[in-house]
């Protein structure tokens, strides 16, 4: 069975017109030759603005009897002039025969310090080699020194320089900081400042009147502003009009260090240039390549049964734009066979498990710089991207690759990996992926999107065919469920992105506005609140102490009636103690004592000169006044009766017969 295969021209490459290559055998060799890379044989083959080799396809054209295209001149006045000979030798249909290639040769323009070296090399050369060369033009050791400026980060000196998918012209620049600066490159030294430092740009597209505030480091190049630019308004390298860039920056090579722009922020302006009405240039809607593939190289299916007419598919239509005449010839089935390919395993106990392994592998096969990729749950994807505080919340991506898609390495490599795409996504997205490839995995996706989404997106997804993958579902979090708000398909990627960033905010400013307004209520009622708390503890605090204060009085109170009831029991007691009072006449000697009291009064009995000590002072303790509170004492000569002994007579103390005494309290 035959396979037609429609892939956008706009999907892999800004570049000029195309080629042709009619022949089947030179398409399967060139597969071969690149290990049946596809992006790789057709960046082979094809001409691209400002860096990939233009494959010179005239006189295959010529052979198959096709017209040549017309193509412009390169945009760097440093690359060398591409030879007239065919890229392949000329075949015979009727037979296989084994394709020459010329070498993919590369410039390079490398900056250091004041001087400038420029270098040409085959794509099959080394990182290595390039400083060896340096090391001979500049002098500096290879060992001291750094060479910077690569778009895929660091490198090492054993990497082959056709593995970094490098444009034909470069800009580089080296670095010795273990070598000290002499007076006489004080100027570089400037420059390689220049180097490291920000740039931020202001672009606005004058079509869809907007702004574009992005910051580049000083060791970009013009060109890679005018590929990020591609990727956010949809205009190819080649119809970019600007305007701002200053008379020095001649050449798309230079970086924007030594381009002569403001810093720290320039301003330019950027539109579609318009074109000739009878122009042959193919436009970015009509410029496709058409991949036909055929078991035996004669016969073919008719392409309608795949939905592709075939006077589109051969650029035959009534349109008036011309279709890119390229039509590469090969086996899908083989293709895919040859492909490497990664798929998300089947029975992975957890989702995590299955996007740790999704994730190296996309890393193995397309490199470190490519969006960061959630690990956990599409539940947990959702919690981390929904439920925070309303000014955190991101956009939820779902990235679905199909590994049976022929599209799905051209856009992760070509559209997914780039710079502006990868920074997009990480600053406004949560980006979680799924490998649909398998049913079983499939399946499962259409599970959890139907728990999580609703059947609708899922029957949207279901109904999306093989060679339509991959998608990037667009998710934004309401209050009360989530909702879709595109699926993307690969042509448009960053126009759709940021359409919905804009959906995005506009719904984020009003969930933080309502934030923001809820927040400043439960303030003010956590004020209001707080400050009854206080009251009402200032009150409890204060009744406590009072209660303690009345418990405190009765029981002093208490305390004083029990001392008042003991003394009274005491003094009872000593009353009824007390030997009665003799009579004035009694046969035996009698003493009369006059006691005064504190208060005055006098207190008067008579007792037998016999008696104790301690019988007079009970008598005074059974009148209020205990011995151990007050103490008696006589008036002249002042004595201390208290504290003689109490078993001692009256006479013997010298009571006798009368005596006056007076009460006086201890101190």
């Amino acid at each position: 069975m035959h396979f037609f295969l429609v892939i956008p021209l706009s999907l892999f490459f800004l570049s000029q017109a195309c080629t042709g290559i009619d022949n089947i055998a030179e398409a399967i060799t060139l597969l071969e030759l690149n290990n049946w890379d596809l992006v790789a044989a057709i960046n082979g083959v094809i001409p691209q603005e400002n860096g990939i080799l233009q494959s010179q396809s005239e006189a295959a054209d010529a052979a198959a009897g096709g017209a040549v295209p017309p193509t412009s001149s390169s945009s760097s006045s440093s690359s060398p002039p591409s030879s007239s000979t065919s890229a392949f030798c000329p075949s015979n249909s009727s037979s296989r025969h084994i394709v020459e290639r010329q070498p993919r040769m590369l410039n390079f323009r490398v900056e250091y310090r004041q001087r400038t070296v420029e270098l040409v090399l085959e794509e099959g050369s080394t990182v290595g080699e390039i400083k060896q060369i340096l090391e001979t033009e500049l002098a500096v050791p290879v060992s001291k020194m750094q060479l910077k400026g690569w778009k895929s980060g660091d490198v090492s000196d054993s990497t082959v320089l056709r593995s970094l998918h490098l444009p034909k012209n470069n800009s580089l620049y080296v670095l010795t900081p273990d070598i000290a600066p002499t007076a006489s490159t004080s100027k570089h030294s400037a420059l390689q400042e220049s180097l490291n430092q920000n740039f931020l740009l202001v672009i606005s597209h004058r079509e869809a009147q907007r702004d574009y505030s992005l910051n580049f480091p000083g060791s970009r190049t013009i060109q890679e502003v005018k590929r990020n630019i591609s990727d956010l308004t949809n205009i190819p390298v080649r119809h970019q009009q600007w305007e701002g860039w200053p008379a020095s920056a001649s050449d798309d090579s230079m970086t924007l260090a030594v381009s002569g722009i403001s810093y720290p922020c320039h301003h330019l302006s950027v539109c579609r240039r318009s074109s000739p009405a009878n122009s042959q240039e193919p436009t970015e809607e009509c410029a496709d390549v058409h991949m036909v593939s055929d078991s035996e190289g004669d016969d073919f299916e008719d392409a309608s049964e795949f939905g592709v007419d075939d006077s589109e598919m051969f650029g035959m239509g009534s349109s008036t734009c011309r279709k890119a005449p390229m039509i590469l010839y090969c086996s899908y089935r083989y293709y895919i066979k040859c492909q490497s390919r990664f798929q998300m395993p089947e029975n992975s106990e957890n989702e995590a498990d299955a996007l740790l392994h999704f994730t190296a592998e996309f890393s193995s096969r397309y490199g470190e710089t490519h969006p960061m990729f959630y690990i956990g749950s599409l539940e947990a994807a959702s919690q981390e991207a929904f439920y925070g505080k309303a000014r955190d919340r991101k956009l939820l991506a779902i990235y679905l690759h199909n590994d049976d898609s022929v599209l799905s390495n051209v856009f992760c490599s070509q559209m997914m990996c780039a710079d502006s795409i990868v920074s997009y996504l990480s600053q406004n997205f949560i980006t979680w992926a799924w490998d649909v490839t398998k049913e079983a995995n499939k399946a499962r996706l259409l599970t959890m999107c139907t728990r999580h989404f609703g059947s609708v997106v899922t029957q949207t997804i279901r109904t999306y065919k093989t060679d339509q993958f991959p998608l990037l579902l667009i998710v934004m979090g309401k209050r009360t469920s989530n909702e879709v708000l595109n699926v993307i398909q690969v042509d448009e990627l960053m126009m759709r992105l940021m359409g919905a960033m804009e959906i995005f905010t506009a719904q984020q400013q009003e969930d933080i506005k309502d934030e923001d307004e809820r927040e400043a209520r439960e303030t003010v009622k956590r004020e209001q609140d707080e400050a009854y708390r206080l009251s009402l503890e200032a009150d409890r605090k204060k009744r406590e102490a009072q209660e303690r204060e009345e418990a405190e009085q009765v029981r002093l109170e208490q305390m004083r009636k029990e001392q008042e009831e003991e003394k009274e029991a005491i003094r009872l007691s000593l009353e009824q103690a007390l030997p009665p009072e003799p009579e004035e006449d009694s046969a035996e000697p009698i003493s009369k004592l006059r006691i005064r009291t504190p208060s005055g009064e006098f207190l008067e009995r008579r007792f037998l000169g016999s008696c104790k000590l301690q019988v007079l002072f009970d008598f005074v303790a059974s009148k209020g006044y205990p011995f151990e509170e007050f103490k008696l004492l006589t008036t002249f000569p002042r004595r201390n009766i208290t504290q003689l002994d109490p078993g001692s007579t009256l006479l013997e103390a010298k009571l006798f017969p009368q005596e006056t005494l007076f009460l006086e309290a201890k101190e």
